[in-house]
């Protein structure tokens, strides 16, 4: 399995972000679209710290694997793999006797600085934050303080560890709390789940 090695900074300003990367050079790679997405969990999955997700990117789908051995800048693994088709690959899972958990809708702006890549996503309910993607911890640290950040406020882990900054009454124990919320879409109602 890959490592990832990304990190997290919350409660951004977007505008502010694409002025600073502009000044360090960086190209917007694909602008804001929306994406979609199911994950399945699976009492095994969870066992293990992991979900299976199919994503439609926008420009291709993927199916993914991905398990988070700790929250830490290096601790969530993925395997990896581009798919034809996002009904499909959902409903092979499905027959497969892994249906989804569920369905959730983002938006993602992908920037590159040099070799890092910079993410600006939004999420229903949830304040705007980036992600940094890069090959080192300390070229994401570079990156992060070029763009104004301090890493004594960085995040790791997946999504809900953005939520649950948000939403501190989420069970801290819970890395996949969200995944109990059956339909994540931009326009709908806050769930009960995220009513304190």
């Amino acid at each position: 399995m890959k490592s990832e090695i990304e990190v997290k900074f919350l409660n951004v300003d977007f505008d502010e972000v694409r002025e600073k990367l502009r000044k360090l050079g960086g190209k917007c790679e694909q602008p804001m679209r929306l994406m979609k997405r199911v994950t399945i969990e699976t009492p095994e999955l969870l066992q293990k710290k992991s979900y299976v997700r199919v994503r439609d990117e926008g420009d291709k789908v993927t199916l993914t694997y991905k398990q988070f051995d700790s929250l830490s800048v290096d601790g969530a693994k993925e395997i990896e793999i581009v798919v034809s088709n996002f009904e499909d690959t959902v409903a092979l899972l499905a027959a497969a006797g892994l249906p989804q958990n569920s369905f959730q809708e983002s938006k993602r702006e992908t920037w590159k600085v040099e070799e890092i890549e910079v993410v600006l996503d939004e999420w229903p309910w949830l304040h705007p934050y980036i992600e940094i993607e890069g090959e080192s911890e300390d070229a994401l640290k570079d990156v992060a303080a070029r763009l104004g950040f301090d890493w004594k406020d960085a995040l790791f882990g997946g999504v809900t560890i953005a939520y649950r900054e948000q939403y501190p009454h989420l069970d801290p124990i819970d890395n996949n709390s969200i995944g109990q919320i059956a339909e994540i879409k931009f326009g709908d109602p806050l769930p009960e789940l995220l009513i304190p």
